[in-house]
């Protein structure tokens, strides 16, 4: 019943909400975070915990404030899904500002692909459609939500605006290859990579603490030799601007699991300086950090942990 429930209220927003006018689904949006702020359920509460990672300095009253961004910048994120298919080019051109494209000009003229690493930051949706529309479709992997209905949805609003959408689970069971393929053609990917903590998970260092990260990125760059280029999101009074950063390097000596160990902290190490700048604009309400899970899921982790990187 509760799945059905959010696949209903997705529909509504995809249906009713996108033609309401933007301020007053602004208004409304920010109305449901302050709710959802005040109250400081456990979602609430990881935020914050989260965030003293990220602020170490700030007292408790900067965290709540912080934290009470965090969930307007969230918010946002679905008041512009569920508007975001009813812009125009211009519109979506418009709304999002970039550092570094040449970076991505560069590493694309090398006719290897591009791989886009993100963190949960700001509004991917809106990125990947402007990015697009800048003339670089992309192929990207989405979670199988549940119930299928509402991954059905969210596969075709973002193929509306212009993705590849891959399954993570239950499709034919080859997305890595399929990856791999889109890179040998000389096409981008994009990959939300700042959380995996599951058995193929790389151990990195995040703010002072250990956690895991995807190892796809890095192990997609080292087999096809695509440039690997972390990407960072902020929110501005009207729009995004995104950051292009430095192209992660593969190292000149080591194993394959010690460059795919040390890409991937490269990745880290770039979140981190995004994330730094504007905390308020990392959407991660879920636990991240090793230290934060209870002992039977750390053991499991260190039980199903690769051996010689397997599974990277």
């Amino acid at each position: 019943m509760k799945q059905r429930l959010v696949d209903a209220g997705y529909g509504l927003g995809w249906s009713l909400l996108k033609w309401l006018p933007e301020p007053v689904a602004a208004t409304a949006f920010n109305g449901i975070a302050d709710a959802v702020w005040y109250r400081r359920g456990d979602s609430v509460e990881q935020l914050e915990k989260n965030l003293r990672r990220v602020l170490p300095d700030a007292s408790d009253a900067e965290i709540r404030a912080v934290s009470r961004k965090g969930m307007r910048s969230y918010l946002r994120y679905f008041q512009e899904a569920f508007r975001l298919p009813v812009w125009d080019e211009k519109t979506v051109l418009e709304r999002m500002t970039l550092d570094h494209l040449d970076r991505l000009e560069e590493a694309s003229a090398r006719g290897k692909g591009v791989i886009f690493a993100l963190p949960h930051m700001g509004n991917w949706d809106l990125a990947g459609a402007a990015i697009t529309a800048r003339g670089y479709p992309f192929t990207t992997v989405a979670e199988r939500l549940k119930p299928e209905s509402l991954y059905e949805r969210f596969l075709d609003y973002r193929t509306s605006l212009g993705m590849e959408v891959l399954p993570l689970t239950g499709g034919d069971g080859n997305t890595f290859g399929v990856l791999a393929r889109r890179l040998r053609e000389g096409r981008l990917i994009c990959l939300l990579a700042d959380r995996d903590l599951t058995r193929n998970g790389i151990p990195v260092e995040f703010f002072g603490e250990e956690t895991r990260m995807p190892a796809g990125p890095a192990a997609l760059a080292l087999q096809t030799g695509a440039a690997l280029i972390p990407v960072t999101l902020a929110y501005r009074k009207v729009g995004i601007h995104a950051t292009l950063h430095p192209v992660v390097e593969v190292p000149a000596e080591g194993d394959r699991k010690a460059k795919i160990a040390a890409m991937t902290q490269g990745v880290a190490d770039a979140f981190a300086a995004g994330i730094r700048t504007h905390p308020e604009d990392w959407h991660m309400l879920q636990r991240l950090w090793l230290s934060d899970l209870d002992a039977e899921r750390l053991a499991r982790i260190a039980q199903n942990a690769p051996k010689n990187g397997a599974g990277a």
